[in-house]
């Protein structure tokens, strides 16, 4: 079953913090095999308050996703994308993935 990280993200107040995350974020996006906005994937922000912005990361598993978050480097990196932005991420797996 595949894992998926949700993010929900205001509007980026920080660009040097947000190209910084990004950067921290390549290689540790390979190492775990995720996807940002998979293609075959259809996202439409509905009902938002403060959401400006709506990743989709995904995993080749929940325990791939879990273990990425839980990563050191991922920790570094994330206080960088807190700087840059607001944001909710939440991680979940979808039957039938």
């Amino acid at each position: 079953m595949k894992g998926y990280w949700l993010i929900l993200g205001s509007a980026i107040h920080d660009q040097a913090a947000h190209d910084e995350y990004n950067r921290l974020w390549a290689p540790i996006a390979k190492k775990y095999h995720a996807r940002v906005n998979p293609d075959d994937l259809a996202i439409a922000l509905k009902e938002q308050r403060d959401t400006q912005r709506l990743i989709v990361v995904e995993f080749p598993s929940y325990e791939a996703a879990t273990a990425c978050y839980d990563d050191p480097d991922y920790q570094t990196a994330m206080r960088h994308a807190h700087k840059g932005s607001q944001r909710d991420l939440v991680i979940l797996a979808l039957p039938g993935d």
